[in-house]
């Protein structure tokens, strides 16, 4: 455990952030960068993954937003953790409340014209990426309350949040787009939230997909009346750090 490993996880779960987003710029490229972070973590043993190699290549900015939209156009509710198997819409809210609750108790909020929902598969994985940066710094300043409540955050959201769904997002991605490029990034995020998992030691209740049906339509997050509705983009998050480490 030591800084520069914390870093290297904080710029993976950047990088799948941003490249889960429509694409403004071609993530494809980094595809090279990425594997050679996430190879140096496996040889410290950091994260055991070996899942990380990208069988994707040379594709040109208008095609990697084409297959967005063709992956999650069709099916927006596959990015979505709480379209995945609540009981009715009501828990639906409770879980954004809970999601949303721990956003603020580490300054992570979300602003912009155009934002996505706190349960989006970029935002969870974007509060993974500041927890990280933030045990980042907790190891360089060495203060062990700040370094025990980063570990407990990200081991708490991995149990209660990413690590419960993205196995059930990637496998529908891949059922709906097997050839997107996207089938194998999802692929890759789930394989790596599942080594942070083993990292952290959390034990997970992860449901199978062909068990989970989809949450009950709930108006309050309906997309009907949205301006942009029907446009074939996500929108994007734009997240604000309170701090690197809250005083309290």
């Amino acid at each position: 455990m030591n800084k520069e490993n914390a870093i290297r996880r904080a710029q993976v779960y950047g990088f799948l952030t941003e490249a889960f987003l429509y694409p403004r710029e071609n993530w494809t490229e980094d595809i090279a960068l990425l594997t050679e972070i996430v190879q140096t973590l496996t040889d410290n043993n950091e994260l055991p993954i070996t899942d990380y190699r990208f069988p994707i290549t040379d594709y040109r900015l208008p095609d990697l937003q084409a297959a967005h939209r063709h992956t999650f156009g069709i099916a927006g509710s596959l990015c979505y953790e709480t379209e995945y198997g609540l009981p009715h819409e009501y828990r639906q809210s409770q879980e954004m409340a809970d999601i949303a609750g721990f956003y603020r108790a580490f300054g992570f909020n979300l602003g912009g014209a155009k934002r996505e929902r706190p349960d989006h598969i970029a935002v969870e994985l974007e509060f993974m990426h500041i927890l990280a940066l933030k045990e980042a710094y907790a190891l360089e300043t060495g203060i062990p309350e700040h370094l025990e409540i980063c570990q407990a955050a990200q081991a708490r959201f991995l149990q209660d949040h990413v690590g419960r769904w993205i196995g059930l997002f990637a496998q529908s991605v891949a059922h709906n787009a097997p050839d997107s490029p996207y089938a194998t990034l999802a692929n890759f995020a789930a394989a790596f939230a599942r080594a942070d998992v083993a990292r952290l030691g959390v034990r997970l209740d992860a449901p199978q997909l062909s068990d989970v049906q989809h949450t009950p339509f709930d108006p309050d997050f309906s997309c009907a009346e949205c301006a942009v509705a029907g446009l074939g983009e996500q929108g994007f998050v734009r997240a604000e750090m309170i701090g690197v480490m809250r005083d309290e």
